[in-house]
């Protein structure tokens, strides 16, 4: 299953202030190492993308960062904006970086930030027991972080909640816990037995279309994938099975993509033969219909009956297939 890297619910909002007058709260200095770069650039994970908020030319090798920021929060630096950067956790000071694009993890050092430092202790850890981190550290924004963005990917509404409950009642107003409420909120009405939400989008023809426009007929599988997905594309065929045995009796599949250009999206449809309702925003992790839904990693897919009623989540493989011959056998 490939997830949203750093996953992809709401934006956090927290607001980051350029430019304005008087002292910088936060000032970063640094060294770039091993590179002939010009810039670096900073960036922010903002809805669900990494988002360039500042640059710094390089002079002498040296790069100087000013800003203003109303929260301690994770910042990523690269040389190269097409590339997962170096993320650091920054707080209100002076922070110093030694930055190596050849390896920004092994190589880079960053002095200065108490709260980096409890980060990088974090993510030497071998998956930890998030309630038993966050049990140990309440009050650490780092649990806050960890639990929003490496484990609520794989947590039911239920445990979401649980471990939001451990959290320090301070850190509950962060950006983090309100997205992670959110998100809560969501997974709770697509769960199984809620009404599917209506939502439309294009179709390869460009037209809109909408997941109650194919309700009415019998079952329907709502499939989150994208053509860049190889474990999405493992899933196809038992999807053409499924729909070559069922269809005939109502079963219908509504493929929903996450993919970012119409080519991809289209050529992978005419290459397999997937002969089934296809739309697209084409907004990649931006995709409405899957904010709509909570996708949190794909392939995902809910079963809905004839009235838009879930009655499964995520059927992969053999297990759509059971579950259909059950269903059309009852």
């Amino acid at each position: 299953m490939i997830r949203f890297k750093h996953f992809f619910i709401s934006a956090i909002a927290t607001s980051i202030l350029l430019g304005c007058q008087g002292q910088p709260d936060l000032l970063v200095t640094g060294k770039l190492n091993s590179s002939s770069a010009e810039k670096v650039y900073f960036q922010k994970f903002d809805d669900r993308l990494y988002r360039v908020i500042d640059s710094a030319k390089v002079e002498n090798g040296s790069f100087t960062f000013e800003l203003n920021v109303e929260l301690p929060e994770i910042y990523g630096l690269s040389v190269d904006t097409t590339k997962s950067p170096l993320m650091v956790f920054l707080e209100k000071g002076a922070v110093d970086i030694q930055l190596n694009p050849e390896n920004y993890y092994r190589e880079s050092t960053v002095t200065g930030s108490a709260l980096h430092d409890e980060y990088v202790a974090y993510q030497k850890l071998k998956d930890p027991d998030i309630s038993a981190y966050i049990q140990a550290r309440p009050a650490s924004l780092v649990s806050a972080y960890a639990l929003y963005r490496h484990y609520a990917y794989r947590l039911s509404a239920d445990q979401i909640k649980e471990n939001i409950a451990l959290l320090d009642t301070t850190l509950w107003t962060t950006p983090y816990v309100k997205t992670l409420e959110k998100l809560v909120e969501t997974l709770e009405s697509v769960a199984i037995g809620q009404k599917a939400p209506d939502f439309s989008a294009p179709s390869v023809n460009g037209v809109e279309i909408s997941l109650s426009d194919r309700l009415g007929e019998g079952y329907m599988l709502i499939d989150f994938w994208a053509s860049w997905c190889g474990p999405c594309r493992r899933q196809k065929p038992f999807h053409k099975e499924a729909f070559e045995k069922y269809g005939n009796k109502g079963f219908h599949i509504f493929s929903v993509s996450l993919d970012r250009t119409r080519e991809a999206w289209v050529s992978t449809i005419e290459m397999e033969n997937l002969n089934w309702t296809h739309v697209s925003d084409l907004n990649h992790w931006k995709s409405e219909p899957a904010a709509l839904y909570g996708v949190r990693a794909i392939p995902t897919n809910f079963l809905v009956d004839k009235d838009g009623i879930i009655v499964a989540h995520t059927l992969l493989g053999e297990d759509l297939l059971g579950k259909l011959e059950s269903l059309y056998t009852e």
